[in-house]
């Protein structure tokens, strides 16, 4: 199972009134750690959506454990939890700069044509795409 990593310096301007990230931001930072994993698969959403195929969110849990604030350091573990050819369910933690665990979250995505969002079907369309999640999801 391969775990992508990337860091992020929390801002000010991500954080609410009591001073902690505001949790919908997690929400981008899980973004930000499933772009970085699909780059190390050698593939990008970009070319998908060239081909008309977006990947919406179908689900998100997201269990909070530990408050980030500003100026810390969070590192976005992302990885492959479930595959099956249609769906997709990226696994996350997020880590502060002592790697205390701050947040568990789960997102499902599924492949739909972009004129009528009709699932499609990752393994016939994009072989490439299915091969790779295939060689890196959670065994």
């Amino acid at each position: 199972m391969h775990i992508s990593k990337k860091e992020i310096e929390v801002r000010y301007a991500e954080t609410d009134q009591m001073g902690v990230v505001y949790h919908a931001n997690y929400l981008v930072w899980m973004e930000v750690g499933r772009t970085g994993l699909i780059q190390d698969m050698g593939l990008n959403y970009a070319g998908m959506e060239a081909e008309g195929v977006l990947s919406p969110v179908t689900d998100v849990q997201v269990s909070y454990k530990k408050p980030l604030t500003y100026g810390d350091v969070a590192t976005v573990h992302t990885w492959v939890e479930l595959y099956d050819g249609l769906r997709v369910q990226y696994g996350y933690e997020i880590y502060n700069q002592h790697g205390e665990l701050a947040i568990e979250a789960t997102s499902w995505h599924v492949c739909v044509k972009k004129e009528n969002f009709r699932p499609i079907s990752i393994r016939r369309k994009f072989p490439e795409w299915h091969e790779a999640y295939e060689n890196i999801k959670k065994k």
